[in-house]
């Protein structure tokens, strides 16, 4: 399993899996604009590079998951899928990766992700791998 919303009073919540950190990231990427569609439907005409930095793992999460919804807010870019992303542990975590995805205007989305947020934000480590906890102000 990729990933799973949950029951939230207000907003959207989501559990992301993956057998490493960086799996877990992509699929919070994924669930965060399977919010608005889904997300294996959007054609992966366009390329965008990110790099973000956080001091601890959870702003990490919390930044690049802000600057997808970044690029969706200024540029209008939705998401088909994430390659290459690595983490690395450099005084602080340093994320970078490669989106892909179109112009918002080819498709007919359903809703508003406004913010990401710290609230309920988790990220644990199983004997599986990894479980993040997102809540999204919508």
């Amino acid at each position: 399993m990729e990933f799973e919303y949950l029951e939230h009073t207000a907003d959207a919540k989501f559990k992301a899996y993956g057998d490493s950190l960086e799996k877990a990231f992509v699929n919070a990427g994924k669930a965060t604009f399977g919010l608005l569609l889904d997300c294996d439907k959007v054609k992966p005409v366009i390329e965008k590079k990110i790099e973000v930095k956080g001091k601890k793992i959870e702003s990490l999460l919390y930044d690049y998951l802000e600057e997808l919804l970044f690029l969706l807010d200024v540029d209008g870019f939705l998401l088909s899928k994430i390659e290459d992303l690595t983490i690395v542990e450099d005084d602080g975590f340093v994320l970078t990766c490669t989106a892909h995805g179109d112009y918002f205007k080819n498709y007919e989305i359903s809703g508003n992700v406004k913010s990401v947020t710290y609230n309920e934000m988790e990220v644990k480590k199983t004997d599986e791998g990894y479980i993040l906890t997102v809540v999204l102000d919508l």
